[in-house]
Formats: C-alpha cells, sequence, structure tokens
C-alpha cells in the first residue's frame, strides 16, 4: 500500500533515514512529507517507531474538484462500507487551496454529506459525526497544479488518517511549561547532531524536560510510541490486533545506555514540570534535573570522568538547548541571556558540542562564536535556525592552524543544500497566506500512483495545517474558528455534557501511567 509520512520541514532526510531503517520501499522525499509503500505492519511500525513523523496517512482515491458537486459525486462513488462499520463514527478534517472553493469548511460538509447519503441510501441508517473520539478520521485536501501547458488544474485527494492524536503526542508529558518545544522537534534536533547515546548529554535550559526525554528515548532505542493509549488504526475494521501487539511488545532493538543525561532550569516550577514528566516516562535512572542558573555552571558535572575522552579528542559531551526567543516568552535583557550563553561555552565547556536553537539574527550574533552549521528551521510558526557550534580552547585561527576543523565539507554540502532548498520557496509569502506551521503540512506532492496513471504534471499544493478548519479570509466564520484551539484534546466544546476538563483528562492519564508501573 502507498503511505505518506508528514514532518516538520527541515526534518525529511531524518525521516527517510528512518523509513529506510524500518524497511520501507519506493520512498520519496518531497516538502514536508516522504511518500513510501509498505504492507499493514509497516504502517504500524511508523506510527510506532518514527520520531520525526507527524501523522502518517493511507491515500484512498484522488479525483478532480473543479466544483463542489465533483467533490460529493467522487466521495459517494468510495464504497465506504470497507472503511466506516455499522455503528461507527467518523469525522472529516479538510484543507484546501484553490480559487474554485471559498473555504474549507464547506468542502468538510460535502465530504460528509456524500457519505451519510450512501449509508443511508444502501442501509437506511447514517453513520454519526464525532470530534473529539471518532473510530475513522479522514483527510480531504484540494489544491492546484499548473499542467505543461501552464494551465491550472483543482484535485483533490481523500485519505484514511491512521495516527488519530498528532504522533507528538507521545503520552508521557503529564505538565509542561509555557511554550513548550514540540516532541517531534525535539528528536529531530537530537538526531541532526548524531548523537545516539555515546557521550553525557546537557540541556543547560530543560523547560518542561522533552529534550531530556527524547534524548533517553534515542540512547536506549525505545520507541516513541510506547507511552501512547491508542492510534486511529486500531478502530479499523481490519485492525489485526495480534500483529500490533507483536510490534509493541518487541524490545529486542533497545540498548544500554552508559551515560548520562543532565537538565538544568533557573526556574524551580520548571525544575518540577520535568522531574514529573521524566518520571511518568520511567526514565529517571538516566536523567538527572537540578534547579541552577547556566550562568552559574562551572563546566560539565564530574569532570574527572571527561579526562580519558579529552586526551583521544572525543567530544566530550553534545549540548542541545533551546533557550528564550523573546516572542511566546518575555525574558528581560534578552541579548544579556545570549551574552552568558556564549561566555559560558566558551571557558566552561571545551571539548564539547554544542547545538542551539532560536529565532532572532541578533540573539546568535551576541553568542560570539562562529556556528560550523546553520540549519534552518520552524518552531511553531517561528522561522528559526538550528545552529551548531565546536568548543575548542584559545582562538579560531590559532585552532585552525594546529588541524582542527571548524566546518567539515559535508557540513558545507549541507549548508548549502539547505539554503538552496529554502530559497526555491517564497516561505515569507507563504507564512502571510497560511496559517501558521505548528503542525507542518504537506505543500505539495505527487504521489507515485498518480504518476503510472497520467503524465507526470506540476506538484499540487497542500495547506500548511491540516488541522486547521478554515482558510478563507473575511467569513463569518473565521472569528469562531479561532476559539477553537488547534488540538483537538484541549478544545473547549461548551454545552456538552459528555466533556471532560483538562484537569479531569490529566487525571484520567496519571492513573493510567500509576496502573503501569503497579503492574
Amino acid at each position: 500500500m502507498e503511505l505518506i509520512a508528514k514532518t516538520f520541514m527541515g526534518l525529511e532526510d531524518l525521516l527517510v533515514q528512518e523509513l529506510t531503517e524500518l524497511g520501507a520501499e519506493d520512498i520519496v522525499k518531497g516538502c514536508r512529507v516522504v511518500s513510501f509503500k509498505g504492507d499493514k505492519a509497516l504502517m504500524y511500525r511508523a506510527n510506532f517507531a518514527l520520531r520525526t513523523a507527524i501523522r502518517i496517512l493511507k491515500p484512498i482515491k484522488t479525483f478532480k474538484a473543479k466544483g463542489a458537486d465533483d467533490v460529493y459525486d467522487a466521495v459517494k462513488a468510495i464504497d465506504w462500507s470497507e472503511y466506516i462499520a455499522e455503528g461507527k463514527t467518523f469525522t472529516v478534517d479538510s484543507v484546501v487551496y484553490s480559487d474554485s472553493f471559498n473555504n474549507s469548511r464547506f468542502v468538510t460538509y460535502k465530504v460528509k454529506d456524500a457519505i451519510v447519503d450512501q449509508f443511508r441510501e444502501k442501509t437506511g441508517r447514517r453513520p454519526s459525526i464525532s470530534i473529539t473520539d471518532p473510530d475513522v478520521r479522514l483527510n480531504v485536501h484540494i489544491g492546484e497544479h499548473t499542467d505543461e501547458n501552464g494551465v491550472k488544474h483543482t484535485e483533490g485527494t481523500i485519505s484514511l488518517d491512521s495516527s488519530g492524536e498528532s504522533l507528538h503526542r507521545r503520552g508521557y508529558r503529564q505538565e509542561q511549561v509555557d511554550a513548550p518545544l514540540n516532541e517531534v522537534l525535539a528528536a529531530g534536533m537530537i538526531m541532526m547532531t548524531g548523537w545516539k547515546g555515546e557521550t553525557d548529554f546537557i540541556d543547560p535550559m530543560c523547560g518542561s524536560g522533552t529534550l531530556l526525554i527524547e534524548a533517553a528515548l534515542i540512547a536506549r532505542n525505545i520507541a516513541p510510541g510506547v507511552f501512547r493509549q491508542s492510534y486511529a488504526f486500531e478502530k479499523w475494521p481490519d485492525f489485526d490486533r495480534e500483529l500490533f501487539d507483536e510490534i509493541y511488545n518487541d524490545d529486542s532493538k533497545e540498548t544500554e545506555f552508559t551515560h548520562h543525561i543532565y537538565g538544568y532550569d533557573i526556574d524551580f516550577k520548571a525544575v518540577n514540570i520535568s522531574k514529573a514528566n521524566v518520571k511518568a516516562a520511567g526514565l529517571m535512572k538516566d536523567i538527572t534535573i537540578e534547579q541552577q542558573d547556566f550562568a552559574d555552571m562551572q563546566g560539565l558535572p564530574n569532570p574527572d570522568q571527561y579526562m580519558e575522552q579529552n586526551l583521544s579528542g572525543e567530544r566530550l559531551a553534545v549540548i542541545v538547548t533551546n533557550p528564550p526567543y523573546g516572542e511566546r516568552i518575555s525574558t528581560p535583557n534578552l541579548l544579556e541571556t545570549y551574552k552568558m550563553i556564549g561566555r559560558q561555552l566558551k571557558h566552561h565547556f571545551k571539548g564539547c558540542e554544542a547545538w542551539i536553537l532560536s529565532y532572532k539574527d541578533e540573539c546568535f550574533a551576541q553568542i560570539g562564536l562562529k556556528p560550523s552549521l546553520k540549519v534552518p528551521l520552524y518552531n511553531g510558526s517561528l522561522e528559526c535556525e538550528y545552529r551548531k557550534y565546536l568548543m575548542f580552547d584559545g582562538r579560531l585561527e590559532n585552532f585552525r592552524e594546529e588541524g582542527g576543523i571548524v566546518k567539515t565539507e559535508d557540513e558545507k554540502r549541507k549548508m548549502a543544500e539547505k539554503r538552496r532548498s529554502w530559497q526555491k520557496h517564497d516561505y515569507a509569502k507563504m507564512r502571510e497566506e497560511r496559517a501558521s506551521n505548528e503542525e507542518a503540512d504537506i505543500l505539495s506532492f505527487e504521489f507515485q500512483s498518480l504518476k503510472k496513471r497520467r503524465p507526470q504534471r506540476g506538484g499540487r499544493d497542500w495547506d500548511r495545517d491540516d488541522d486547521r478548519r478554515f482558510q478563507g479570509s473575511g467569513s463569518k466564520f473565521q472569528d469562531r474558528d479561532r476559539k477553537f484551539h488547534r488540538d483537538r484534546e484541549d478544545r473547549q466544546f461548551r454545552g456538552k455534557d459528555n466533556y471532560k476538563s483538562r484537569e479531569e483528562r490529566q487525571a484520567d492519564r496519571k492513573k493510567f501511567f500509576q496502573k503501569r508501573n503497579d503492574d
């Protein structure tokens, strides 16, 4: 079967690497999406084991969509009894990038009508719609592409969403600080460093501990899906419980971790939140968290243990951190904070490798160190950079004269490729026209199966956010849609008796993990 995995912009290469290791075939990289082929077991593994995937889709049908009737007819022509069993509920997520349609909500209604009408005509009964906890989740995309003659065409694709909740929701997070780092982005940041547990790992501004936990999962090669309570494919009619249990219970690839992970934060509340999340993940043995200001740190913990590594020239430890940007979290004297970061790295962490994600060039400038690698990444809607710094004794000129290499040829090549890739697209214009990039959906992609059925044409444009309900402007729906949080789990559905508050859901999760620990 053909599948597609969605990811953040800048993490596509890592996702290709992960899929290759899982045994996927016919892998094709797109912008924020990777297409691949595999069987049902691979689809289960992709959801369970991929660290850099946002969600996994299974395309059902692609159709021409000149107008609303085309959408209705194409969707109604599908035999939905194969996907939605009697008595089951469904929901539709629609994204639209076409002048032929006013907004995505209208498309959603047409798709729902087509499915409901088919069931009513065949069985006399209609399936129910469930927004909070559907049995089947459908994804509809309508976009425009231009053929070789310069003529625009509008096409739609309807897919089964096999993931359900976004895969960044691992299941271990109990609490969070303001503006927490997305788990998928955190895993991608660590994987970019090449670190797999061969040294200590340090986050001196750890916040809610996301980088620490993802690092421990990578070091021990624990699948990120081990904490999740459910996936959308578990409700499909053809779900193979025995096969998924075999995948879930297979820990043969997990490894030992002989080093340690350290997290620090100046905020006592953040330290407590981090500890709660680490405990929920069962990783207290591998992670130590303490309240400490980065400015007061005098180097690596237990420095004597690094003497042998220092003599061999190996990197002593990897430092990865996501300091405040001054955007979503207010920080007094922001530029002085970045000066402090550069000063501490230079004087107290020689022999280490530091990776810093930040937003503003003026902040990076205050660090005062020359990066060996710059990687463009999105953190939410913010176009950030992820920079690598190599810590060494003395001045840069002397380090190079002694044979030291700040930027390898491979790193130069990667920087050039990233620069060309980002210059190819007008991202500033896209951000103005599109919603924020928190779930990072497909911009443009051509399914492999479609290429075999018709002459190759330009890729379809995909909306940046598959969970956004409306893409138009000036509509009466716009203000109402803004009241809904992007994540369905946190939406406030007022007036419904069966709605659980955030506190009630947190209590349910704590009971689940407590029962798991007792067992």
